[in-house]
């Protein structure tokens, strides 16, 4: 209709703004649509959820603890690029750069639906900015992603199992820190599944956070127990030798991003690396929903 308005007008500044215009709706129409193409797609249990995501890094050093500060920046952009809100749980620094591990929150409408794409091993590969020499290297990090319960979920957490240790926040700076011994770390000794929080001055409100996010990894872990699936769960996630990885990062001596379990790839890795991550979620979502039930 404007495209046909625009056609009729004679003033021709009058007739470039109602092309503007109606370009303008043409793609915000595409844009809700693919928004409720991506939600067709968000049927299993718990993608209306909020995500839990932990990233851990491979071996290798000072070179994966910086990729792995790399991919927390990549979900952080994604974050704000898709309007959830991110909340840093946990976060130990690398010994010389970059992050060990960090544990945040994605917040909003469907983010495990979204998020749980993620869940497996990255890889990098680069020409370290580490090594005098300028070799390629390659790097390693695991993502972890698992959905927020409710608390109506029935999840026995006998505190006997429980080991409870209170640490200081060990971030670089900035309102994370704590001066005093707030932050916690709970492990859960039948399943040696540990979490931890630090994001809170109060060590109640740490406590309440970690038990928070215990709840949801141990609703996970049970419900994989009983589906008696576990080596096809971990070839989701990654083993922990970082032996599978789900999506190759390259950037030299060519610049790719692969996904392998969809073949989905691209060539513009700093779209990626700033949060562009839609074409490759959608691509696994499809995947999922192709897949034949077992």
């Amino acid at each position: 209709m404007l495209l046909e308005l625009a056609e009729m007008e004679e003033n021709h500044t009058a007739r470039d703004h109602a092309v503007q215009e109606a370009h303008e709706l043409l793609v915000s129409v595409e844009t809700a649509l693919r928004q409720l193409e991506f939600q067709a797609l968000l049927g299993e249990p718990f993608d209306a959820n909020n995500a839990y995501v932990n990233l851990h890094a491979g071996a290798g050093g000072t070179e994966s603890c910086d990729w792995t500060d790399m991919l927390f920046r990549m979900y952080r952009r994604y974050a704000e690029n898709k309007g959830f809100e991110l909340s840093v749980l946990d976060m130990q620094p690398g010994d010389e750069a970059g992050l060990k591990s960090v544990s945040f929150l994605v917040s909003g409408p469907y983010a495990y639906g979204y998020m749980k794409s993620e869940r497996g091993v990255h890889r990098l590969v680069r020409i370290s900015p580490f090594d005098a020499n300028q070799r390629r290297h390659t790097s390693f990090a695991a993502a972890d992603v698992v959905a927020e319960v409710d608390d109506d979920i029935d999840i026995q957490i006998d505190e006997k199992d429980l080991r409870i240790d209170t640490y200081r926040s060990s971030g670089a700076g900035g309102q994370h820190v704590n001066t005093t011994d707030s932050a916690i770390r709970i492990t859960h000794m039948p399943s040696g599944i540990i979490v931890a929080c630090q994001a809170e001055r109060s060590q109640h409100k740490n406590r309440d956070k970690a038990m928070k996010m215990l709840m949801a990894r141990l609703y996970d872990w049970e419900q994989d127990k009983k589906r008696q699936e576990m080596e096809k769960f971990y070839g989701d996630k990654g083993e922990i030798a970082w032996g599978r990885q789900i999506r190759s990062y390259v950037m030299q001596p060519y610049t790719m991003v692969k996904d392998h379990r969809t073949d989905m790839q691209t060539g513009n890795v700093e779209a990626v690396m700033d949060g562009d991550l839609d074409d490759f979620i959608e691509a696994y979502l499809k995947g999922r929903r192709n897949e034949p039930v077992t």
